[in-house]
């Protein structure tokens, strides 16, 4: 930073100090927030319309269908020249990086991000890779976010905070549903519901909707006005609904994890991008509807207009049988979390959000279409179930029933179906969550025990630093040293009480303490005969590095009522940790979350 604009900062800290208060300063932190993460999600959201029309020109199209195949790859190599080229850096899942970077960054997001997620994003889904765009939404809103409340010297406490502005404002912006969007970064980056942080969530979120409605208008993604009231009877069906969503849900969780472990297993980024647009720009040629986002589908589908879902096919199939939709919207359904995946294999940078949207409204139309026509007189509303399923698969996929139950009723711009969003995202959520424990972005932090919960003991242990507790000034012996030299070059020289024993490739083997050889100390005949070998023994547990948390370290201080343990790091013996050291550390995180 430029030393003139430093010293205008220090002025403007200086004057804040003296004329705004902290809490009001938050305030206008959360509307500026929320501005600023409503301008990403707009240049977002126009990056990837002028893309989709530059490729929808008339050169193009008499070979449309045939370029389906060909843009998924163009963007993804796109993708990856800039990443390898230019960026050279990792970028991850919008959402899950950021909820990494509360867990054990301390909210610290990396500049990069703001511009990163902004340019690779509308590549893939401009050019027709099947993601979402909220995740990089999230991504870019989070980064000005952290990175705001970093220049202007806010506490860690604050600056969480405003990731979770950042996050609602991206959500209000992209589907001008401001409730929803609060609820969504409560349930997702479990923020604390108190007064101190709802106020700025609400400011963050109207600011950004506000954002959203200057530069575009009252045009809005979904585009539905509810019609069809809710039906007592169609409760049956409105149960199996919530079944069938919370079945595809885990089916659309393992395909995820497995296509995404499918990719690990290559190392060369070219391989991964060669294996997964080829297998992309196949899918995409077979099921066009799959192109890009999905929001056409979306829309077609709530004004029951299933032929425009659908598009054009390269098979030749009478669209005329209801049964034969059916099952190409259940295709949609099934192959969307697969070519969502493949596109995250390659390389591509999206969401995953709206691909969950888009699966849930073909999964709740085609429900409807088998209940209309399987011949026992039922009819249903097809356009409510399309809502429904939608609901059904964000609170199953997403592990966010309430986010699923007020978006929809947002985007319906009323509350008549309430009954059927509840009863459906529980039955979702709860099926999915016995057989998937965490949503597709916290299963692998929660994994590493590295995930924000609305548990605040559970937060300040995770966010503890593991390195800021150990302690290394301990003298080491080796097994074959005599009682004597023990004494005059470790008892002697240190003020500790514990020496640990390694071998000679500094291997943990066990440890000696100043009460082991208290009794013996003064007895010079046992100088030369007595080696640490025979007075070491095995310590009350060992702590590993690499492997355990700090929720870990708690339980085996617990568990062994030790108040010292030895930390074991790639093998070899580390250094120690205390219980005091740790306690203390733990207190003076607490008062920092508190304050």
């Amino acid at each position: 930073m430029p030393r003139s604009t430093k010293s205008l900062l220090r002025k403007f800290l200086l004057w804040k100090y003296k004329h705004i208060s902290e809490n009001q300063f938050i305030y206008i932190l959360s509307i500026l927030t929320g501005f600023l993460a409503g301008m990403g999600t707009v240049v977002l959201k126009n990056l990837t319309h002028y893309i989709r029309l530059l490729l929808e020109l008339e050169a193009f199209r008499n070979h449309h269908h045939a370029l389906y195949f060909i843009f998924p790859i163009i963007g993804l190599l796109l993708v990856y020249i800039i990443k390898q080229v230019w960026l050279k850096k990792h970028i991850g899942h919008g959402i899950s990086s950021t909820l990494h970077a509360i867990s054990k960054l301390n909210g610290i997001i990396p500049k990069y991000n703001i511009y990163a997620s902004l340019i690779t994003a509308p590549l893939t889904a401009g050019f027709g890779g099947s993601v979402g765009l909220q995740g990089p939404a999230v991504s870019v809103g989070s980064a000005l976010g952290s990175n705001a409340a970093r220049l202007l010297h806010m506490s860690t406490k604050t600056r969480l905070l405003l990731i979770g502005c950042a996050a609602a404002g991206a959500m209000a912006s992209m589907f001008k549903a401001p409730i929803a969007a609060i609820i969504f970064a409560v349930e997702i980056f479990s923020l604390d519901i108190a007064f101190a942080s709802l106020v700025p969530l609400l400011l963050a979120s109207v600011s950004a909707v506000l954002t959203s409605y200057m530069f575009l208008g009252t045009d809005v993604l979904l585009r539905f006005e509810l019609t069809d009231k809710f039906e007592v009877n169609d409760i049956g069906f409105y149960i199996i609904l919530g079944v069938v969503t919370a079945m595809a849900s885990v089916y659309f969780s393992k395909v995820f994890f497995a296509i995404t472990n499918f990719f690990k297993q290559f190392e060369s980024r070219a391989v991964r991008l060669l294996i997964g647009a080829l297998a992309i720009g196949t899918i995409l040629y077979f099921i066009p509807p799959l192109y890009g986002e999905g929001y056409g589908i979306m829309n077609n589908l709530l004004k029951g207009d299933h032929l425009a879902a659908i598009g054009k096919t390269p098979f030749n199939l009478d669209l005329s049988n209801i049964w034969i939709v059916i099952a190409l919207l259940i295709g949609i359904a099934i192959f969307k979390a697969i070519a969502m995946t493949t596109t995250f294999g390659a390389g591509g940078v999206g969401g995953v959000f709206i691909p969950t949207l888009v699966m849930g409204s073909a999964l709740g139309n085609a429900f409807a279409k088998i209940v209309n026509n399987i011949g026992l007189g039922f009819h249903v509303s097809e356009s409510n179930f399309t809502l429904i399923g939608m609901t059904g698969l964000m609170a199953g996929v997403l592990h966010a029933p309430l986010t699923a139950i007020f978006l929809i009723a947002e985007i319906t711009s009323g509350y008549e179906l309430f009954v059927p969003l509840m009863l459906v995202s529980a039955i979702s959520f709860s099926i999915t969550k016995s057989y998937i424990s965490h949503s597709i972005y916290t299963l692998k932090l929660a994994e590493r025990g590295e995930l924000m919960t609305h548990d605040k003991d559970q937060n300040v242990l995770m966010v503890l630093d593991i390195d800021k507790v150990i302690e290394t000034n301990f003298i080491t012996l080796k097994p074959d040293m005599k009682l004597g030299d023990i004494l005059k070059n470790a008892v002697a020289k240190s003020s500790r009480n514990h020496f640990p024993v390694v071998n000679d490739n500094h291997e943990f083997l066990g440890v000696i303490r100043l009460d082991d050889v208290r009794h013996i100390m003064f007895n010079s005949d046992l100088y030369d005969t007595v080696d640490a070998d025979s007075l070491m023994h095995a310590d009350a547990g060992i702590i590993d590095y690499n492997a355990d948390n700090m929720n870990t370290i708690m339980d085996k201080f617990k568990s062994s009522g030790a108040w010292n343990l030895p930390v074991v790091k790639n093998g070899k013996y580390y250094g120690y940790i205390s219980k005091s050291k740790l306690l203390t550390a733990y207190r003076e995180q607490l008062i920092n979350f508190t304050k």
